[in-house]
């Protein structure tokens, strides 16, 4: 098995009617879930808003002997690529999804009324644009009854909404109005019993609560979600649209992905062991080395140029973020539960040309007496002394704005680490450069995306800003920050 850390429960939760269930499936690097609703009688069963790896819900619904009929997606996904193609072809299920989505491959366009049938259990279809303009929600029947579940998508989540503004500055206002209408004349007319499956939740780009509960129902977030309880449509738009943090810059990629029709894999691809002296070769022409190994290994001795992006940095993230957009990559990994797990992480976000790995890892790679590079550390009272001589070096902080905001070391540049591959090196070049995150997965990340930008004297900061906190060092923070 590969190493995840996705949740697979294989019973039904509340909402779930007698003689139906509902498994979430979550996956909380990325920050999502997926759902299959199934009934008991028939085995037929509905998977909603599926990951590219499709394989976890294929053997979910094995054991259960349930048979997936369609397979839906809420929206046009801009934080992975949509595993709907894959489960149709693995299945002969159905495609679900928006009208106004305009899918260009096989599927069931979906408008506000529709209604998918299994046996007595109803999908209605609930139009629900804000967090993208053709969203739609499927609110879960059983018979006659009173509708007992809404999977959301964005629409709603724990705590708030998915955020209106991946699709540009000039989208986001109007489709936070749009999402007002969504949530106050749609969805807030729902029963308060009703069970709310979101997509989106703690650890997704998308949401902008850091919720951690993943489940809700709908009287729960009339008392408690801000966004409920704004006071008129301007209250609610402004509240929508702050606070928001920066996103992944692959998010932009995978909407016109997702609409033209990803590539089928049919299967997780196997990247080929490679001998050290072929992966030479290739990152010599200037082929890219990706290390997922833990951020401590990766500085004690990696292949030369080689970016350092740990899988539980989480890589889904930071691979996209990090790396140029679907660039060729040959990985090198501790073991074949890390590679499958990178493997996964990549394609679930269309890195789809892994040309392969390290045959052997490391070990193989010292032992053919190929050169290594390491990474210097230094120690927070070994930096803080060179702060307070004549020669100080840049200290730059990569971590997110809100962190920033909440304490840093005095002097210390601030670059989001996100923003790395883009920003102009010239102020920093020539000059010793120490960089930081909390710990070490993002910075071990960022330093190596600016060493290949070609920065060479560069250092991190042993343990982050962690470290020099809890040593008791100087911490600054601006006016009105706390």
């Amino acid at each position: 098995m590969a190493r995840s850390r996705a949740r697979n429960p294989s019973s039904g939760k509340p909402g779930a009617a007698p003689g139906h269930r509902i498994v979430p499936f979550v996956d909380e690097d990325l920050g999502n879930s997926a759902y299959l609703v199934a009934s008991d009688a028939t085995r037929d069963g509905v998977l909603i808003d599926p990951l590219r790896d499709v394989d976890r819900y294929l053997d979910a619904a094995k054991r259960a002997r349930v048979t997936i009929a369609y397979v839906l997606d809420t929206h046009l996904h801009n934080d992975f690529v949509s595993g709907c193609r894959e489960v149709a072809a693995a299945t002969g299920a159905q495609v679900g999804a928006s009208a106004e989505a305009r899918l260009e491959f096989d599927h069931r366009p979906l408008r506000e009324g529709d209604r998918i049938s299994l046996d007595g259990m109803d999908l209605e279809v609930l139009a629900t644009p804000g967090h993208t303009p053709e969203h739609v929600a499927f609110l879960l029947r059983v018979g006659d009854a009173r509708p007992i579940a809404l999977f959301s998508g964005g629409a709603l989540i724990v705590g708030g909404a998915a955020r209106t503004d991946l699709l540009g500055e000039d989208l986001a206002g109007p489709l936070a109005r749009s999402l007002y209408r969504t949530i106050h004349g749609k969805l807030m007319t729902l029963p308060d019993d009703v069970a709310v499956y979101p997509t989106h939740g703690t650890g997704s780009f998308c949401a902008a609560p850091t919720v951690e509960a993943r489940t809700t129902t709908i009287g729960l977030e009339r008392e408690r979600n801000a966004l409920v309880q704004a006071r008129g449509e301007d209250e609610f738009i402004t509240s929508a649209l702050s606070g928001l943090p920066s996103y992944p810059t692959y998010f932009r990629e995978l909407r016109p992905i997702n609409r033209k029709g990803p590539r089928v894999l049919r299967d997780l691809p196997r990247p080929t062991p490679l001998p050290p002296s072929a992966v030479a070769a290739w990152a010599e022409q200037g082929g890219a080395v990706l290390d997922v190994r833990p951020a401590k290994a990766y500085l004690q001795g990696h292949v030369p140029r080689a970016y350092g992006i740990p899988l539980d940095a989480p890589l889904v993230t930071w691979g996209g973020w990090l790396l140029p957009y679907a660039i060729p990559l040959v990985l090198v990994a501790e073991g074949t539960r890390d590679l499958e797990g990178a493997v996964r992480a990549l394609v679930r976000i269309g890195f789809d040309e892994i040309r392969g790995h390290v045959k052997g890892g490391m070990a193989a790679w010292k032992a053919a007496g190929l050169p290594v590079e390491r990474v210097r550390l230094i120690s927070p009272a070994d930096l803080r002394a060179r702060i307070k001589s004549g020669e100080p070096p840049v200290v730059l902080d990569v971590r997110q704005d809100d962190e920033w905001a909440g304490g840093r070391i005095p002097g210390a540049l601030h670059v989001e680490n996100g923003r790395l591959p883009e920003i102009d090196l010239a102020p920093l070049q020539g000059r010793p450069v120490v960089v930081h995150c909390g710990t070490y997965n993002r910075s071990t990340a960022g330093l190596s995306v600016l060493a290949r930008r070609g920065l060479r004297d560069l250092t991190l900061l042993d343990g982050g800003f962690a470290a020099w906190a809890s040593s008791g060092f100087e911490i600054e923070r601006g006016p009105g920050e706390t």
